[in-house]
This record gives structure tokens, sequence and C-alpha cells, in this order.
């Protein structure tokens, strides 16, 4: 069955809303991107011998919820599951889930970064069902994300961000 698109922009919404107060809402996708990445490949590709990205064992979306309430939550992020992947698949400028200027300190961090993963535990968000054919899942979240939060860049969505119906005018 096809992941719900109402479902998984609901799903990034309630992330962005986890993050507000705590940084830029220009940043938000950094990190709500990187979670919903995480999530699709391991859903998609863990296991599976010649997938298109590599996930390491112990880095997986499933290794991430084993960390949530723990005192150490944004290190262990970090350390075993970021940079696992990074490393495997020549993957760079991450997100620190680490960052106490965007995330906050002590228990704020632990329950902000707990609340996010929890987030993308919801069983409608099952991207190992999906099979809809040129469904660009995470194109459409970035997408998503861009429309709702490029006016509070500072900037116009058109300076950085071409809708793709426009795109497609355009390339005809």
């Amino acid at each position: 069955m096809a992941i719900k698109k109402s479902e998984l922009y609901s799903s990034l919404w309630s992330s962005c809303d986890e993050l507000r107060g705590s940084m830029d809402p220009s940043q938000y996708k950094d990190y709500v991107l990187v979670l919903l990445f995480i999530k699709y490949v391991s859903d998609k590709y863990a296991g599976l011998p010649f997938a298109p990205i590599t996930i390491p064992a112990g880095a997986g979306f499933a290794d991430m919820v084993a960390l949530k309430g723990k005192p150490d939550i944004g290190d262990q992020i970090n350390k075993k599951i970021i940079a696992p992947l990074a490393s495997a698949n020549k993957l760079f400028d991450l997100p620190d889930f680490d960052d106490a200027n965007k995330l906050g300190t002590g228990q704020e961090k632990v329950e902000r970064l707990t609340n996010l993963i929890a987030i993308f535990q919801n069983p409608a968000l099952d991207f190992s069902k999906n099979r809809a054919a040129h469904d660009d899942i995470l194109g459409d979240a970035y997408e998503f994300l861009m429309q709702h939060f490029a006016k509070d860049s500072g900037k116009s969505k058109g300076q950085f961000y071409t809708p793709a119906e426009v795109s497609k005018v355009i390339a005809k």
C-alpha cells in the first residue's frame, strides 16, 4: 500500500512543531529530512543485497528508536547512526544531533529528539510497502518543507525554490 502524502505531510509538520523555538525555521529541514531519510532507507533497503544505499549494522531507524529517552541520545545518534551511514555511503554535511544551541540541553534535548523519532515511528509511514512507481517521496517532503518555510528564511521562495509545475512547463 502506498504512503498517503497527507500522512507524510502531517508527520513532517509535527516534526517541525517539535523543533519550534529551538532553532531558525529554515533549519528544520536539516533535521526533519535526515530523520525521514534514515527512516526511508531503513524501511526500503536494510538487509537487501545490492541496495543502492548501505545501512551498516546498528545504524538503521530501529537502532535510532532504541536510543529514545537515553540521556546521551544526541551524541549516540551522531556516533551510532549518522557517522556509520555517512561513512558507508560517502554522505556529508549532516546536522549535529547533539547541538545544544539548536536542540536544547539536558532533558529538553532528550525529550525533543525522543519525540521526533516517535513521530517517524508512525505505522502509516512504513516505506517498505510503498510500491508507487515514479513516486518521489523524499523530493515531495523537501518540496513541502520549502513551500512552508521559504518565507521564514528572509527570502521569497522563488529565490531558491521552483515549484514542480513551473519546472515542468519550462522543461516542455
